[in-house]
């Protein structure tokens, strides 16, 4: 009997990721394409969708080719993407009207404020389970219809179609036949009731988007359509799509209220399991749906931090004060402590739960005896402050103790960082083994779909060895180091905090 796989697709913010998973969860071959960042304007950021679909297919191509694997080994494809990104396209052509704007992008902000001060704070939070804020689809959505699509007269709106990157995908794979997305990606565009679960017209009217560009929303994991993805003889089912947060929360096994993740990449998304009913937190974070699964919903507390592993990388391409990421763990080891200096990366404002996009970056606590070294520290020791931010407003809003975090994403592979990381949540710290978790998620719900699992408790079986941290520092250390974060912060907001 030959050995069966299925294609997970993922499509990060850098790059598209093509991965073979045996039907075990292991990885047997992987092949990335990465496609181009465009920064048109300050703080503006953007990706050519045609460029990422043309990416897929060859990342898929040389997946198959360099793997040895037969096409027909191939049980199915699943997705998992970069959320809030989004295309908007026309349907007779097949081509964007416009490059897909990212969610780091901040032209949005503007729209938000004006609506803030009009009033539309509660109304949005209420429906979405989101803060009104740039970091979403909806004002951004806006920004296009208003600048671009309404004022060139060559543009037809009933022809328009609009996706997150996983419709975008889906439609183009599926030649046009499946304009879809799942309920993890709808809810990050503050245009999604995640009570009525449907398009919310209130809102599409306050942001004048016409409802007939939405696609469906369905389920995370089903058959979604078919594809022969350029490459194949037959065609072979799309069984999932789950947004990339969603996917790593899924394939770190936290099925359960109370279970938490935090995915370290260019930015960091936190999530905790609050079971099947949604609940609004403390001020901060935001509440977004977790996944579908035939029928079944799961909700999420959820905080986003713009920059994590991005400001390691502005460490080594920017000021360029070490040669790459990996010495970053030599350098922070190589002191006792921070030595009172600390790093607030706020390169595009600070997200949750602080949620001010005109914060600017900064060190405080410079001496003359501060070096290299404690620069770099207090940039690692960023990024566990910021998780530590919004895991404690996780837990007063759950009323849930956190015995243990589960993490993936490239910057775990930093010790440094994930010790003190544990030392800062006085919890267990535990690393998957396989570093690809989002993938790992999206296997999982395609497993679901085609049948390779029955249930999702199955999963635990087939679950990978990991490593953990523990806290190794006590009450009053901790309590002292944060203290100098959260003075450090202070400094750069331009809101009330």
């Amino acid at each position: 009997m030959k050995a069966e796989y299925v294609l997970v697709l993922d499509q990060s913010t850098s790059a598209t990721k093509a991965l073979l998973f045996t039907q075990t969860g292991e990885i047997k071959h992987r092949c990335n394409v990465y496609h181009k960042q465009y920064y048109p304007r300050p703080n503006w950021v953007e990706h050519d969708a045609a460029e990422i679909y043309n990416n897929t297919l060859s990342a898929i191509s040389r997946l198959i080719k360099e793997s040895g694997v037969k096409q027909e080994q191939v049980r199915a494809l699943a997705i998992t993407n970069q959320r809030e990104t989004f295309v908007v396209w026309d349907k007779t052509t097949g081509e964007p009207v416009y490059n897909a704007i990212v969610w780091q992008c901040q032209r949005g902000s503007d729209i938000c404020h004006g609506f803030g001060e009009m009033g539309y704070c509660p109304l949005i939070t209420k429906k979405t389970g989101l803060i009104l804020d740039t970091y979403f689809s909806a004002s951004k959505v806006k920004w296009l219809f208003d600048t671009v699509i309404r004022s060139n007269k060559t543009i037809n709106i009933d022809n328009l179609l609009f996706g997150t990157i996983d419709t975008w995908l889906v439609w183009k794979l599926t030649n046009g036949k499946t304009h879809i997305t799942d309920y993890s990606n709808a809810s990050r565009t503050m245009l999604f009731n995640i009570h009525k679960l449907e398009w919310d017209s209130e809102i599409l009217d306050i942001f004048d988007i016409p409802a007939g560009i939405l696609p469906q929303v369905d389920s995370s994991s089903k058959i979604f359509g078919y594809t022969k993805a350029g490459i194949f003889k037959k065609d072979i089912p799309i069984a999932s799509i789950i947004g990339d947060s969603s996917a790593s929360l899924f394939g770190q096994c936290c099925f359960k209220a109370g279970t938490a993740k935090a995915t370290y990449g260019t930015g960091s998304s936190i999530m905790m399991n609050i079971g099947i009913k949604p609940k609004e937190p403390k001020k901060g974070i935001v509440t977004s749906i977790a996944w579908g699964i035939r029928e079944n919903l799961n909700y999420v507390y959820e905080g986003n931090i713009h920059c994590t592993g991005d400001t390691i990388k502005w460490l080594v391409e920017n000021i360029e004060l070490i040669p790459d990421e990996h010495y970053s763990e030599e350098l922070a080891l190589s002191i006792p402590d921070n030595g009172g200096v600390y790093l607030v990366p706020a390169f595009l404002g600070l997200g949750a739960p602080y949620w001010d996009n005109k914060a600017k970056a900064s060190f405080s606590g410079m001496a003359r005896s501060t070096r290299k070294s404690h620069l770099v520290r207090a940039a690692l020791e960023s990024i566990a402050y910021q998780i530590k931010d919004l895991v404690d407003v996780m837990v007063e809003s759950s009323g849930i103790y956190l015995k243990e975090i589960r993490v993936d994403g490239g910057p775990t592979k930093n010790n440094f960082l994930m010790q003190f990381q544990a030392n800062m949540l006085d919890a267990l710290v535990v690393r998957n083994k396989i570093e690809e978790v989002s993938a790992l998620g999206a296997l999982y719900m395609a497993g679901l779909a085609i049948g390779l699992w029955k249930e999702r408790e199955d999963l635990y079986e087939i679950q990978r060895e990991s490593k953990t941290y523990s806290s190794k520092i006590n009450d009053e250390e901790r309590e002292r180091y944060y203290y100098g974060w959260r003075s450090a912060v202070r400094k750069t907001l331009t809101l009330n905090d």
